[in-house]
């Protein structure tokens, strides 16, 4: 044992259990189960909340994220049981020097395997740099290395602990974001309701069809579509959403989908329905973890591949948000084609056809991949920092590491203020309504039945109609479903009201009890 092997020994550097206090040990484990029963119950209480509130979206947005997180902490669990065996693996030295990230570890092994050639293994066989494992040989045989440490299994668990974290504050960071600059269609929607707004959309009025303001927004000089793309691309970043393109929109989506009963609140179904899709954005697919072990794999000293790769999130959210203009300008075009002049508000199209594939949720996935990128590309300069400091072979090029950087901060802003914005609101144009609608619209309904039947049975006015029902309704308590069914026309009045009765009203059986069995 060389003098520092004994002092480190001594100093207590690497201690098991049987050589460590029992108060330090139960210090350890009471502090872990502390955190970790917070967390639990802060993540029960969380969903009890989404339960009250009947957010059944960000619900089961907030159960994917723990399967997500399961996942991880399996994945880090098995590194750390399996880390000793696995370390035990013996690869030949010549295959070690292949593909490996940095510079000074190459001239470590060559070091190394030098002095091996030399039959020089005495006590100042030291590496000069300090980043170098000098037990990396001591398992194997001569010529042999292992074929990653146990310092790199745990490396590595640390990896996919930073990944974790950062995939939960990045997502969070776009909606949250996304979110606070959506706010103000809230009051957009409030004006769609006032006298002002009804008198200068009347149906009655004739316009020429140029002279409107979502035409003169989105027609002007572009006559080719080259100069549409050219000039989508930069509307993107100055007021990508106008409240002329919101309101017209939901004009569109109303006439479509619903009446022409102006009492719809557009801004609250975007927001049901982008909680719908914060479903899909929170997941980590089998390819985004394959693409994780193609960049691993492609990490190779010169080859700057996370370098090129920080581009591509950057270059695809600036293509989203350029498709999404350019969908609102081609229905705008489609407007002056099919009339030179138009009756109250310009009627847009909602339509599949406008979208890559004729599939709106193509844009998901592809969003949805290109967050992860980002999230994977801020998670490993995070953990590299961490792991090895600012000054490691990783960061030898301080120009490269501060563009990444700052491309990854860019692509964070954009896709939270231009890009989700408007993905909410352009992919509302598809051929059909998302099911929030009538999830929301039927529960509405049953509710207010539900209160007046209760309110007639405190008064005493409520009349036996079905013998049936009032006999289920005796043996269930108060299940309002069993109580006394209401009728297709008493439900699909309350839908007029809030708009045109959808098709798939039709088919609703008369009896809630069926209802719920659908």
């Amino acid at each position: 044992m060389t003098e520092k092997e004994e002092s480190n020994h001594h100093l207590g550097t690497v201690r098991s259990l049987q050589e460590t206090p029992t108060w330090a040990l139960a210090t350890v484990c009471f502090f872990f189960v502390a955190v970790s029963i917070f967390l639990e119950r802060l993540i029960n209480l969380l969903s009890i909340r989404l339960k009250k509130n009947r957010k059944k979206s960000l619900l089961e947005s907030l159960e994917k994220l723990k399967s997500v997180l399961m996942v991880l902490g399996f994945m880090s669990l098995m590194l750390n049981v399996t880390e000793v065996e696995v370390s035990k693996i013996c690869i030949p030295i010549k295959y070690a020097k292949l593909m490996l990230p940095c510079r000074k570890t190459i001239h470590s092994l060559q070091k190394d395997d030098d002095k091996a050639n030399d039959d020089h293994d005495d006590d100042n066989d030291q590496d000069d740099d300090n980043d170098y494992d000098k037990n990396f040989l001591h398992q194997c045989s001569k010529g042999k290395t292992s074929f990653i440490s146990q310092e790199g299994l745990t490396q590595l668990s640390y990896f996919i602990f930073v990944l974790a974290c950062m995939h939960i504050l990045y997502n969070l960071a776009v909606l949250f974001l996304g979110m606070a600059k959506m706010k103000k269609w809230k009051s957009w929607e409030k004006e769609t309701q006032t006298v002002e707004y009804l008198a200068a959309n009347d149906p009655n009025r004739f316009r020429m069809t140029r002279d409107t303001t979502f035409a003169r927004r989105h027609l002007g000089w572009t006559e080719t579509s080259i100069q549409l793309w050219i000039k989508c691309f930069f509307r993107q970043f100055f007021n990508s959403v106008a409240k002329v393109d919101y309101l017209t929109l939901r004009h569109g989506f109303i006439t479509a989908h619903l009446s022409s009963n102006n009492a719809f609140n557009f801004q609250k179904y975007i927001q049901r329905s982008l909680h719908e899709d914060f479903k899909t954005i929170v997941g980590i697919s089998p390819l985004m973890w394959l693409t994780v072990v193609i960049f691993m794999l492609l990490d190779v000293y010169g080859w700057r591949v996370y370098f090129y790769m920080s581009f591509v999130p950057l270059i695809v959210v600036l293509v989203i948000g350029t498709k999404l203009e350019m969908i609102v300008a081609k229905m705008a075009v489609t407007i002056k084609e099919h009339n030179n002049v138009i009756r109250g508000s310009p009627v847009v199209e909602p339509n599949d056809k406008h979208f890559w594939f004729s599939n709106p949720r193509f844009l998901l996935s592809i969003l949805h991949y290109t967050l992860f990128l980002n999230t994977f590309e801020m998670a490993f300069f995070v953990w590299i920092t961490w792991q090895f400091g600012i000054n490691s072979c990783y960061h030898d090029n301080r120009e490269i590491i501060i563009t990444r950087l700052v491309l990854a901060v860019t692509v964070l802003v954009l896709s939270s203020y231009i890009t989700l914005p408007l993905y909410a609101l352009v992919t509302q144009m598809g051929s059909s309504y998302k099911k929030v609608i009538l999830e929301e619209q039927l529960a509405n309904v049953f509710k207010q039945w539900h209160g007046r039947v209760r309110d007639k049975r405190k008064t005493g006015q409520t009349t036996e109609t079905n013998n049936g029902n009032d006999n289920e309704g005796d043996s269930n308590g108060d299940d309002i479903g069993l109580a006394a069914s209401p009728t297709q026309s008493e439900v699909a009045y309350d839908f007029r009201s809030m708009g045109r009765q959808p098709q798939v009203l039709q088919e609703i059986p008369v009896g809630i009890h069926k209802q719920a069995e659908r």
